[in-house]
């Protein structure tokens, strides 16, 4: 990391080990515009001391992190897949038109399309060192969420489990699904995001079943009974990738999806990436994750949470007017405490 400043630590959740003792570890991915790849490159290789190597026109690859290798890359899977390509220049009206398609596709993409940075999984005490980082694409022209009409980029949290016993994932996906009200409060969702499909809230029949204080499945049940309701990457907590580390023929046999990369991590990718903004960082939105974490952990307080979310959606014509992101705050954490 370049800089003598050292960063400001970011809280860690109660359970910050993996049951073998390893710090837990979480994957960053931030989506933005303003910066070429190579500009976005260079300041991550600039950053983490390391070395650029250019996979593709659209993917960079950087090395020289402990963690492992940081990727900047267009977040558009056919180009990507193009660019993997091997080809050689050839001659002719056909090679030519579809190397005309391309670069059309390439510039169209410009207007809607974010550059992504993607961390290695990086000790959860490292999260402070990303602030730094952060800052330094907002000064070099990095634009976020809210600088376009059609900037629906957003900032994506990848959380190592404490463990992967199904009564701890269970638990964390009965936390999620109550604070899910108030965590998409608390992040403001950009209204294009809101109305894409990638960050779906869970149907309400999926959440009714989960939050019974009763409900602990077996690991089978547990992934039928996601894949029932969620035959889907698009969740703003999508659990599939821990699913298919645990499960993978489970997963496969339901969804042929190749985006989906097996880890024993969640995939929470609710808030926007508003890198423009002066002061924006990762702070807010990593304490608002640790009330996921707490609440977790806390199994007396998640039952009771779990009862009274329950009570709420029993209630058809009173979650028209109240607001369960209101009524959940007694139960949070004092983020002072955090």
């Amino acid at each position: 990391m370049s800089g003598t400043d050292q960063p400001s630590p970011l809280p860690l959740p109660p359970r910050p080990r993996t049951r073998d003792g390893a710090l837990r570890r979480v994957g960053v991915e931030l989506e933005m515009k303003g910066l070429d790849i190579d500009t976005l490159s260079g300041l991550v290789a600039d950053h983490v001391g390391g070395r650029v190597e250019a996979i593709s026109r659209y993917e960079h690859r950087v090395d020289g992190d402990d963690a492992g290798d940081w990727m900047v890359e267009l977040d558009f899977e056919y180009l990507k897949q193009r660019g993997r390509q091997s080809r050689q220049p050839e001659d002719g009206v056909l090679a030519q038109l579809d190397e005309a398609a391309e670069e059309l596709l390439a510039a169209g993409s410009e207007a809607l399309v974010p550059m992504e940075v993607v961390t290695p999984p990086l000790p959860m005490d490292r999260l402070g060192d990303l602030e730094q980082l952060i800052a330094r694409l907002r000064d070099a022209g990095a634009r976020g969420t809210r600088d376009g009409l059609t900037f629906a980029f957003g900032t994506h949290l990848n959380p190592e489990l404490p463990d992967t016993e199904t009564a701890t994932i269970t638990r964390y996906l009965k936390a999620f699904l109550c604070l899910f009200d108030w965590l998409r409060a608390e992040a403001r969702v950009d209204l294009l995001r809101r109305l894409s499909v990638y960050i779906d809230p869970f149907p309400v029949e999926y959440v009714q079943l989960v939050c019974r204080p009763d409900y602990r499945p077996d690991l089978a049940r547990l992934i039928d009974d996601y894949l029932d309701h969620n035959p889907t990457r698009n969740r703003a907590l999508d659990m599939l990738p821990v699913f298919a580390h645990l499960d993978e023929d489970r997963v496969r046999g339901r969804l042929d999806d190749p985006r989906i990369k097996s880890r024993p991590a969640l995939h929470y990718r609710l808030p926007n990436c508003e890198i423009d903004e002066p002061g924006w960082g990762l702070r807010h939105l990593w304490c608002d994750w640790l009330q996921v974490e707490h609440l977790a952990g806390d199994g007396e307080r998640l039952d009771e949470v779990c009862r009274a979310y329950l009570a709420f959606l029993d209630r058809p014509i009173g979650r028209l007017v109240e607001d369960w992101a209101e009524q959940i705050e007694p139960w949070l954490v004092d983020r002072d405490a955090l």
